[in-house]
């Protein structure tokens, strides 16, 4: 049987997702990039509130109808799909907010995580996410730069 989740729980959980997400958001925000610190706060709080629903529900309904909480989670997977895709960019250069779009997408599932409360994933990718968008990026300046100059 699952414990009930009390609102204190309820308020950890979100505050986390908003810290959580916005660890992710500000270093999209010190790149300047579309999709910033705030961005990346509400779709992790947003993805965390649905989770949070999804649940609320199941227990409601458990006993009256079938129900698959993982149902409303893919949904956020898909809507944040197309989030993500505002956020790429095709030129003559190639394509840019890969990354961005990619880490919004991150973010939904933190949240997602986090509000059904599996925090130690959620803190975890945060922490290697953060390592990835800050420090990757200098070595695949100093690695790759070094190919395209040959």
């Amino acid at each position: 049987m699952v414990p009930e989740i009390t609102d204190k729980e309820i308020v950890i959980r979100l505050i986390l997702a908003t810290i959580m997400g916005g660890f992710i958001g500000l270093e999209r925000q010190f790149h300047r990039r579309s999709a910033g610190w705030r961005t990346h706060i509400l779709v992790c709080l947003g993805s965390c509130l649905i989770m949070l629903t999804s649940l609320y529900i199941f227990d409601i309904y458990k006993s009256q109808v079938a129900l698959d909480p993982a149902r409303i989670a893919a949904g956020v997977v898909t809507g944040i799909g197309f989030l993500g895709a505002g956020a790429i960019i095709r030129d003559r250069e190639g394509v840019k907010g890969l990354t961005t779009a990619a880490s919004v997408w991150l973010v939904a599932g933190i949240g997602l995580a986090v509000g059904c409360g599996f925090y130690t994933a959620g803190l975890v990718s945060t922490v290697i996410a953060v390592i990835v968008l800050f420090f990757f990026a200098y070595i695949e300046k100093a690695v790759f730069s070094k190919e395209t100059k040959k």
